[in-house]
């Protein structure tokens, strides 16, 4: 036989094993760092893992913190990952439950964050009826948020621009693109179309006037609340007012993918492919595609509104929960789209933050991933673990085995 016909064979019949070693191989890992995480929390009440502080101890949120649910999720994913192990099944459940009074909670945008993350995956694995109402009420509290003559729903209260500059009076954020899902789903299983009439209005807002003609992004839209009429747009967690922050721009791609999947409406398909094409054709975007937590850092034209002192601390550090949230959203997309061009990038997103550069090392403070950035302009959570980018890791993971089982 030609030897180039052998190594071709070699290569056909190794490449699907890859497939599911990248899976298996996660899968494992996160469990035991799961475990190890939980380790660290035996005796935590309601303490729910954030990141790490500069000296390597755990950074927790109590059940308030926008990020509790993603720790309750990420249990709920690692358990579905390893073939329903009754250990984490155990633990997901107890976790999730420390977060039901936040179901009444109505001074936070992020109550999709933290109750869909964790009672949403409850009730998709376990269809238990409880778990349902509970989601149903939290929807119900985070419509109080919804302002008709804005058409959005208020992300902040008693917020400044950075710097404490000037006072917002209704800012919406690219982030809350992703609380929608939660309004989505009440009208799923309340057959009343009031909530996801709330998430469409606020969806068209987003697309109007969140996204620029070449589907990069505004962080911060702040709006008059008396006329609905935009004041001004600026970034709070970006490099400038007028750059992309590339988690913004990854809210917006999951975002809008999710809001196809649940209206089948063309503008959210059209826009959810606009930005992920902006994200992955990006001349600033490396070459594992793992972002920097902004796309324009240092450029002419982009003026921050604050001083950095770049002698202390380098601007040009890796954000993998964008990564890990594009990864995922890309997951979906090619199922709508059929674009073999957002699975690759989806995979090859997959492959680089399960590689030693980005997956921490096992036994190591519990989380999977390494250098994200949280808030570079406030100072912290900067090229550190961040329970959100394991939650959306281990999501694209679930994903991407789902892709290959149907083939």
């Amino acid at each position: 036989m030609n030897k180039w016909i052998l190594i071709s064979l070699l290569l056909m019949s190794w490449m699907p094993t890859q497939k599911i070693d990248l899976v298996q191989d996660n899968a494992k890992f996160a469990d035991k760092q799961m475990r190890f995480m939980l380790q660290q929390l035996d005796g935590s009440k309601d303490s729910f893992p954030h990141s790490i502080y500069p000296e390597g101890k755990l950074k927790l949120v109590d059940i308030y913190g926008w990020t509790s649910g993603f720790f309750p999720g990420s249990l709920w994913l690692t358990y579905e990952l390893n073939k329903k192990d009754t250990f984490l099944l155990r633990e997901a459940k107890e976790w999730t439950k420390k977060l039901e009074p936040i179901k009444d909670l109505t001074s936070n945008h992020d109550i999709g964050f933290m109750m869909y993350c964790s009672y949403g995956n409850a009730y998709r694995i376990t269809k238990n009826e409880a778990y349902k109402n509970i989601l149903i009420q939290a929807a119900n509290s985070l419509c109080t948020r919804f302002n008709p003559k804005v058409g959005c729903i208020k992300s902040w209260d008693n917020a400044y621009t950075i710097g404490k500059k000037v006072y917002y009076q209704y800012p919406v954020i690219m982030d809350n693109m992703m609380n929608l899902e939660l309004l989505c789903f009440a009208s799923k299983v309340t057959h009343n179309p009031k909530y996801k009439e709330i998430a469409i209005s606020h969806a068209d807002k987003t697309l109007e006037n969140n996204i620029r003609s070449d589907y990069s992004s505004f962080h911060v839209v702040n709006y008059d609340s008396l006329t609905g009429k935009p004041l001004f747009k600026v970034t709070h967690q970006g490099y400038a007012n007028n750059s992309t922050w590339a988690r913004g721009e990854a809210w917006g791609i999951y975002g809008f993918t999710m809001m196809y999947r649940e209206t089948k409406q063309q503008r959210y398909l059209d826009a959810a492919c606009n930005m992920a094409n902006y994200f992955l054709n990006n001349k600033n975007l490396p070459k594992d595609k793992i972002p920097y937590w902004d796309f324009n850092i240092s450029l002419l034209g982009y003026t921050p509104p604050i001083h950095y002192d770049t002698s202390k601390v380098s601007l040009f550090k890796r954000d993998a929960s964008s990564a890990a949230v594009v990864c995922s959203a890309l997951f979906e997309l090619y199922g709508f789209t059929k674009q073999e061009h957002y699975y690759k990038d989806a995979v090859a997103i997959l492959q680089s933050l399960s590689s030693p550069k980005y997956r921490n090392n096992e036994g190591k403070n519990g989380f999977l991933l390494n250098h994200s950035v949280g808030n570079f302009p406030g100072g912290y959570d900067i090229d550190v673990p961040l329970c959100y980018a394991d939650y959306y890791f281990l999501e694209a993971l679930n994903r991407y085995q789902q892709l290959n089982k149907k083939g």
